[in-house]
């Protein structure tokens, strides 16, 4: 186990396999998979209700009926309930690349050419195929199809552009279309019995009568490229859908037979899946580009606008950021969208609008990337001015100007920051002061320029008059820091020069040479402790003040492609192009902890309470998270569980965080459908950390009124004394008990035993008292060591009912010889057993508290003379006065560091 633990990834919403949509009650879900995983969205809101566990290999294919989920991996078909797996099918020797749920039964075809027929009710008994069927030779099944209203009948599509139907009660083949000369990449049915839609490579749709083998029209794409996707409108409108591998979704009128609208940029990358929701005039679309979204057909000219959607990075980022104090990430990406994405909630990640870029782009007949601006190379945030003004800028690959956003309104702000007017160079390094007032900027040919960022003016330049060309640096500059109270600003030049300035001055106040070029630097305010990475690996820790080396850690043996400190900068975090992440502890001077990942790391990010950290991969459009784990764990310090100088492979972290069995809440409740809803309880963590204590999560008022309980009785003490009523109603006759509850059942004769007589004799004659509930749990509690259902007893009664158990307990006649065999004694010592156990575990602390209190209270003079009974309390005190002195360090150590935190912001 390391430091950091693989917890789970965000920003995957969907992937290149086909959706599955089912309907249950008047709720829409779609089942959409994210590489090893699948995710079930609702309609009404696309608000994601349920992740499924990791499997093995990557979903090929998809398939719901209600509860149940069928994905296959590899050979194998996983079947799920809700998030949880119950059967496995294994037959196939071929990876399954389609799935079709067909009544009762689920049909799979493998890349072989066979089908085998599933009948998924009553799994757990049934793992084996009802039914067999090997397809012909010289066709390669691309596509599969359910006609309406054909009883056991299925269609195939094929590579080499035939159709054949098929029956799978009889396992023959019907009949066998021709084809077009061409893929069939998708085949769906229409509302038109016996009618069908082909879609196939070379971009024409056939809308094809299969009773008669007539063709009925054909329609054809405009745009290059196959049709991957078909869907039929089911409201009324004689609609076709159909999606095209360039990420263009046209609208075709059937009763017209011409093309209605085109939605041109609808997606970033090939249409997978279509599908009008029953009886609405919704489409819902989903791409390669990691989105899905809903288009809906009410305007008066009948093109559809976008409803509503769900999207994540369509490209890896490259830079990320913890923003809101952990809740937050901004994430910047070769998609050149500009992101943030919600930890704790999913369905608040979005994408930060760059200022009507689909609105412009329809208008000048544009692409929108082509609007768009290009990938973000470097940005800053300051959260101490998102309400006042734009507090993040960004630096843009290869462009002359930096831009600034209005986080609070999630928005690209009004100013445009350019450097060096005379002398135009892209922007390659920014920083925001600690106040949130200012930007600097660093160029590509060595100027540094500070910018107001209320009203995006320049507010003077950074020279350095022995450089020949009179700017900051002799080649471009690679970053920029300032300080936590605007005194220094520090620069690196690619040429391995550090400088320091007067931040208000803009003068050079000193500098030194690496030695070789510097890539990348990262400082910290409140150590005043500047990290670099140079070209021969090497991490160089720098103190600013000093103007001295401190540290030098080696260790990468490829390109650093990260740094980053954590919030009290005693870890120093960096990531290489040789897929190792490693931990430095900047006090000790060492490598603390290194782990390697199958794919590198090309940004990384620790959150403010250093609980989680953010990293981004090669090639993967996603944020992956990991959880500290000593942040949680008991250990002394971090070599119990740090790797040290080993480096300890471990894999990715996985969309699913709770394992293969259970489900993962991201945004309110997990199932939110009623049909999803799970009736199973949540698991409970039972595990103790090391010297904290537990609360009880009872109310206040319930263990408060045990230490007042002598005032509440004064208080509620009737001023007169009750009456009795006139007539008295007739009621079963009951017998009341001590815990308050009243008991309708009549009493046994004394010669009458049930079942447990025998055990009723021998409590009697241990305690020569009817034993209530509260002394037999206490007993059989203390005879198997355990009190945990004692306390849950406990922890209901009343502040009342628990006083009159403890008066029950009290020793009339203190002179009598056999004093320490009577129930009562008996009693009161396996009380202060119960409180030494249950202080020495420091469970339900406050509770326990007040109940010594109110024991002591009733029980003390009893305690006080009786030897046996002064030998536990005293073994009592000491632990109570050892856990108490616990507690009082951490208080100590958590004020220290509050209040060293506070003073070292000023």
């Amino acid at each position: 186990m390391g430091i950091f633990e693989p917890y789970r990834v965000i920003g995957y919403i969907t992937s290149t396999v086909p959706f599955s949509v089912q309907r249950l009650g008047t709720e829409t879900f779609v089942t959409v998979t994210v590489g090893k995983a699948f995710q079930v969205y609702n309609c009404a809101k696309l608000n994601l209700v349920l992740i499924g566990p990791q499997l093995p290999k990557k979903i090929r294919a998809l398939a719901s009926y209600r509860e149940f989920t069928f994905a296959a991996y590899g050979n194998d078909i996983a079947v799920f309930k809700r998030a949880h797996q119950v059967a496995t099918w294994s037959r196939h020797n071929a990876k399954v690349n389609l799935l079709l749920l067909f009544g009762d039964h689920i049909l799979s075809v493998d890349a072989d050419g066979n089908m085998f027929i599933w009948a998924f009710k009553g799994i757990e008994e049934n793992l084996a195929p009802v039914g067999h069927i090997v397809l012909y030779d010289r066709f390669t099944p691309s596509c599969i199809m359910h006609p309406d209203t054909y009883l056991n009948k299925i269609i195939l599509g094929s590579q080499e552009g035939s159709l054949q139907l098929w029956n799978i009660s009889t396992k023959k083949m019907l009949y066998e279309f021709k084809g077009w000369n061409s893929s069939i990449c998708c085949c769906v049915s229409s509302p038109a019995l016996d009618v069908v839609a082909v879609g196939c490579a070379d971009g024409k749709i056939h809308v094809h009568n299969i009773r008669y083998d007539q063709e009925v029209v054909t329609f054809s794409h405009s745009m290059r490229g196959a049709v991957t996707a078909l869907s039929f409108s089911t409201d009324g409108q004689p609609l076709l859908a159909s999606g095209g591998s360039s990420g263009v979704i046209s609208v075709w009128n059937l009763e017209k037979r011409r093309l209605q609208s085109v939605i041109r940029e609808a997606h970033d990358s090939s249409i997978i899946s279509l599908h009008f929701l029953a009886n609405e005039p919704v489409l819902m679309s989903a791409s390669a580009d990691n989105s899905i979204k809903m288009w809906i057909f009410d305007t008066s000219d009948g093109d559809p606008r976008l409803l509503r959607f769900r999207s994540g990075h369509s490209a890896p980022p490259l830079c990320i950021r913890f923003y809101a104090n952990g809740r937050h990430i901004l994430s910047a990406g070769q998609d050149r969208a500009f992101r943030l994405f919600s930890v704790i909630q999913d369905q608040q990640s979005r994408e930060l609008s760059q200022r009507h870029v689909t609105k412009r782009a329809k208008k000048l007949k544009m692409k929108e990337e082509e609007l768009k601006l290009k990938p973000v190379i470097a940005f800053d945030c300051a959260e101490i001015r998102e309400r006042d003004w734009c507090n993040v800028v960004t630096c843009h690959m290869d462009t002359l100007q930096a831009y600034v956003w209005r986080l609070q309104n999630f928005v690209l702000g009004e100013h445009i920051l350019r450097p060096c007017p005379e002398n135009p160079a892209p922007v390659k390094a920014c920083a925001i002061s600690a106040c949130g007032n200012f930007a600097v900027l660093g160029t590509a040919h060595g100027w540094i320029e500070r910018f107001n960022l209320q009203s995006g003016i320049s507010r003077g330049s950074y020279l350095d008059m022995s450089e020949r060309r009179s700017c900051a640096h002799d080649g471009e500059v690679v970053g920029v820091a300032c300080d936590s109270t605007n005194t220094l600003m520090i620069s690196a030049g690619y040429s391995g020069d550090i400088k320091v300035w007067d931040f208000k001055g803009r003068e050079l106040k000193s500098r030194w040479e690496i030695g070789c070029a510097v890539v990348k630097i990262v400082y910290h305010r409140v150590n005043g402790l500047l990290a670099t990475v140079a070209d021969d690996l090497v991490i160089r820790l720098f103190d600013v003040v000093a103007l001295r080396l401190v540290r030098k850690f080696e260790g990468h043996i490829d390109r650093v492609t990260d740094l980053c400190f954590s919030e009290d900068g005693k870890w120093l975090l960096s990531s290489s192009m040789d897929g190792t992440l490693r931990i430095w502890d900047v006090i000790l001077a060492r490598q603390i902890d290194a782990i390697r990942v199958d794919v590198s790391v090309t940004a990384l990010s620790l959150s403010p309470n250093m609980d989680v950290l953010a990293t981004t991969h090669v090639d993967q459009n996603g944020v992956y998270l990991w959880v500290n784990q000593s942040m949680f764990s008991g250990a002394a310090n971090v070599d119990s569980y740090a790797s040290g100088k080993e480096v300890v492979s471990v894999k990715l972290p996985s969309v699913s965080s709770m394992g293969n069995s259970q489900s993962w809440d991201s945004d309110k409740p997990i199932l939110s459908g009623s049909e999803f809803r799970d009736t199973s309880k949540s698991p409970i963590f039972s595990q103790q950390i090391p010297d904290l204590v537990t609360l009880s999560l009872l109310p206040k008022s319930q263990w408060q009124s045990l230490i007042n309980l002598d005032i509440i009785k004064i208080r509620n003490k009737p001023i007169e004394p009750p009456k009795k009523p006139e007539k008295s109603p007739f009621f079963l006759p009951s017998v009341p008990s001590l815990s308050g509850e009243i008991l309708f059942k009549p009493g046994k004769s004394p010669n009458e035993k049930g079942p447990e007589g025998d055990e009723e004799e021998n409590h009697k004659r241990k305690f020569d008292i009817p034993a209530s509930q509260f002394l037999q749990l206490l007993q059989s509690s203390a005879d198997m060591n355990t009190f945990t259902e004692f306390t849950d007893y406990v922890k209901g009664l009343s502040p009342a009912t628990l006083d009159v158990e403890f008066r029950m307990l009290q020793i009339i006649d203190d002179d009598d010889e056999q004093l320490e065999l009577k129930p009562e004694f008996i009693s009161i010592d396996l009380l202060l057993d119960y409180f030494i156990h249950e202080i020495s575990c420091q469970n339900n602390f406050e509770f326990i508290q007040a109940i010594i209190r109110l024991f002591l209270k009733i029980h003390g003079e009893t305690i006080r003379c009786h030897t046996k009974l002064q030998d536990k309390a005293r073994k009592l005190l000491e632990i109570q006065c050892e856990v108490w002195q616990r507690i009082d360090k951490l208080f100590q150590s958590a004020r220290c560091m509050v209040t060293f935190l506070s003073n070292s912001q000023f």
